[in-house]
């Protein structure tokens, strides 16, 4: 009977669980419910086992369902990347590579590996986006974009496969002008609560009702990342800014460094680039994010 399991009841098990009943299942799927309560019950009868709990209003995992709830994702997985490297072998070279990139990512690495890419493909034209948070995942989700460099936004969908690329480093910074600047000790998270943190703002709704690293309940939300660094020039805040934008006002004393308390020392923001599980990088997209590595 096992191997009469299909990887339609697959995904039919695992759209249940996601979309949290039978019938929200079959909107995803665009089928009736009572055809993906049938998919459910055939592969509950060829595994032997119960996956849901169906005595509630909504059908519940049981512990047997939430383990191999995790199977089944990755048997799906599996298939999805074998059929997109299965026709990524079948279309070869990308007509154009489109990347999305988070604007915290270093300006000259990206630089780098663009013209490592226009070298080692000349006729593969590169279609390029910088954003920051949602705004770099959702053109890869979209399918506007085959590649997405993220960082800002620590959260990866499920529909997406994520490769470790680096590591920024950042800092917490002010202006000379500002009262922050003035204090030689580490500032508690009292004293820091009492003055403006100036946030970088999601564009999207990917990560609406979240905050990353934001301490003071008086904020200004900015979605330009050079308007925050200008910003914090000014003196109108505080804030995390990566290290390499602001190395040079660091040496100038148009910044200055501050310690916050329960801000780690060596605060570093992890790279990502992204992929649809369903749609691969050719050999143009694997080059660059080898660039992006390096």
């Amino acid at each position: 009977m096992l191997d009469a399991v299909t990887l339609d009841q697959l995904r039919t098990f695992i759209a249940a669980v996601e979309e949290g009943s039978f019938s929200a299942a079959g909107r995803k799927l665009r089928r009736a419910q009572s055809v993906v309560s049938q998919t459910l019950a055939n592969l509950e009868a060829q595994l032997g086992v119960k996956l849901f709990d169906r005595t509630a209003r909504y059908p519940r995992l049981t512990e047997v369902g939430r383990s191999l709830l995790a199977d089944a994702r990755s048997v799906a997985d599996d298939v999805d990347s074998f059929k997109a490297r299965a026709r990524s072998m079948r279309e070869g070279l990308e007509p154009e590579l489109a990347v999305a990139v988070d604007v915290m990512y270093p300006m000259d690495a990206l630089t780098r590996a663009a013209t490592a890419s226009r070298k080692k493909f000349p006729h593969t034209p590169l279609r390029l986006y910088v954003e920051a948070l949602g705004g770099v995942i959702k053109p890869v989700l979209d399918g506007t974009c085959s590649i997405g460099v993220i960082g800002s936004l620590p959260v990866t969908p499920d529909e997406l496969f994520a490769e470790a690329l680096l590591e920024i480093p950042f800092v917490t910074v002010v202006s000379p002008n500002h009262t922050l600047a003035s204090l030689r000790r580490t500032v508690s998270t009292s004293a820091i609560a009492k003055h403006v943190q100036l946030v970088l703002t999601d564009r999207t709704t990917l990560s609406e009702g979240r905050d990353y690293a934001v301490l003071s309940p008086r904020t200004w939300r900015l979605a330009d990342l050079g308007a925050k660094h200008a910003f914090l020039r000014a003196g109108l805040g505080w804030g995390h800014m990566p290290l390499h934008m602001v190395q040079a006002d660091l040496d100038a004393d148009t910044l200055v460094k501050i310690r916050v308390e329960g801000v780690p020392r060596n605060m570093e923001m992890p790279m990502k680039a992204v992929y649809r599980k369903d749609a691969l990088p050719g050999p143009a997209g694997r080059a660059f994010i080898a660039e992006l590595r390096r």
